[in-house]
């Protein structure tokens, strides 16, 4: 077989001493925890490594694959000295895992290149691996903003191409987990950042690579995770095996948790095809879903379905509320796919007869016309959820003080330009967080002059 073993590794710096200086003292776990992984790594000799890492470059509908025949890395970016490590690729890895992800219809390979040197995600594992394995040649893979099945049939066509090469290869699937455990953190605490670790955690023990791609992105997003997609593209690797996991440690004593575990083969079940699973369970999570959305929520997704699927604009169906059809206000409707967003179009004030109408237009808005995303297509309208804010009247602050990042959306304006971010979002805390999101997305300057406007919604899911 092929495969011969997965790793759950995380990747702080802190822990290369050269790094921490004393600091990584107090992650000792996780190192005893690297030092057992590795030496296991070790006695399974492979040929390749393949690492995916959440820490090259980031495409939104891309997975990509370091390119050339070696690249370096070292840890001067956080202050450590020393001579770079050098790796080889496995150069005919790469070209048959770009040509098996083709063939399934997953959009990898090599193109979009950033920066050629090795990665901390990469670097920090394989510098555990260096000290007591060298003679394998490296593949570096990225993760993407594609769902999570995407993912874990990329994870599949990796175990194919080693099968198909007669590699013996090992996965690494670098990722931290929640980075918001602690209030003394460097990112703050979120009740959702233990949860999530709790129940990863369980997962990984019990070898549940089901949970890896049932996770609400909302939650995920809210603990601030970090690895999750490294770890669905594990799952896939193992598609229809059993596996044998050893959960080695966790700790999180900066505020960012770090979980290590092995997984080993253990022969066929196909009980364990996790793709159709994951499928049949977000058809019902759809559908449960669909049953609670209110009538905000029904007419945006009306409008748009009708839209892409029969080519005209929908009716104003009968019975709707008062609310809906005597009143105006201003509207964002938001959709999401798969966790990320999909399109999002909105008017601050209102620009048509009643909130029905504002609804109905900016749902098409969002799904054909919003400048970042390609225009929904009909295959898509099933996976599709949708979120309608119905603004309150903006008013005029005087200080940042004076605004509430779950509370209150924000308007900044400096001339004719304007930046608005809605309220409560995933991953947007503070304030300043809102603030400095809407100058940017009204190209305005942070050191120049603007005023803020602050305005509460109404959130329909």
């Amino acid at each position: 077989m092929a495969l011969v073993g997965a790793f759950i590794m995380p990747h702080p710096p802190v822990i290369i001493p050269a790094v921490g200086k004393g600091e990584e003292k107090k992650i000792w776990r996780t190192t005893q925890a690297y030092q057992k992984a590795a030496r296991q790594i070790a006695e399974l000799q492979p040929e390749t490594i393949v690492v995916t890492t959440p820490h090259s470059v980031l495409y939104a509908d891309y997975l990509h694959i370091s390119p050339g025949s070696s690249a370096r890395g070292d840890f001067s970016q956080f202050g450590a000295k020393g001579n770079p490590e050098e790796f080889s690729y496995d150069t005919a890895f790469v070209a048959a895992l770009t040509d098996e992800s083709k063939k399934a219809g997953i959009p990898a390979g090599t193109f979009g290149e950033k920066d050629p040197a090795v990665d901390h995600g990469s670097l920090v594992p394989l510098t555990f691996v260096n000290e007591v394995y060298h003679g394998y040649r490296l593949v570096r893979c990225s993760l993407s903003g594609l769902g999570p099945l995407v993912h874990y049939n990329y994870g599949r066509c990796i175990r194919r191409t080693a099968e198909k090469l007669n590699r013996r290869t090992v996965l690494i699937a670098s990722g931290d987990l929640s980075h918001k455990l602690k209030e003394d953190g460097p990112y703050g605490f979120a009740e959702e950042g233990p949860q999530f670790d709790r129940q990863v955690t369980d997962a990984m023990k019990s070898g549940d690579f089901l949970r890896f791609l049932t996770f609400d992105s909302e939650f995920c997003d809210a603990a601030a995770e970090c690895g999750l997609r490294s770890f669905m593209i594990l799952a896939g690797a193992f598609d229809g095996l059993a596996v044998k996991p050893d959960f080695l440690s966790y700790e999180g004593p900066f505020g960012v948790g770090y979980a290590v575990c092995s997984f080993l083969p253990a022969g066929q079940d196909e009980s364990r095809r996790f793709g159709g699973q994951y499928l049949d369970w977000k058809h019902k999570s759809m559908q449960k879903r669909r049953e609670k959305e209110d009538g905000y929520v029904r007419l945006a997704r009306l409008a748009l379905e009708t839209r892409v699927a029969e080519g005209h604009r929908a009716n104003l169906p009968e019975g709707l509320s008062p609310d809906l059809l005597d009143k105006q206000a201003g509207v964002f409707v938001s959709i999401k796919k798969d966790g990320g967003l999909r399109g999002c179009i909105g008017t601050i004030f209102p620009t048509q007869r009643c909130i029905a109408d504002e609804i109905m237009h900016n749902a098409v808005s969002a799904g054909l016309h919003d400048p970042r995303f390609s225009p929904v297509a009909k295959e898509e309208l099933s996976s599709l959820v949708y979120s309608v804010d119905v603004l309150g009247k903006p008013e005029s602050v005087p200080s940042i003080e004076k605004l509430d990042a779950k509370r209150y959306g924000v308007i900044v304006r400096s001339g004719e330009r304007c930046g608005l971010l809605l309220p409560d979002l995933p991953g947007v805390d503070t304030p300043l967080q809102q603030v400095e999101i809407a100058l940017r997305k009204g190209g305005i300057r942070r050191d120049g002059a603007f005023r803020l406007e602050r305005f509460e919604v109404v959130r329909h899911k």
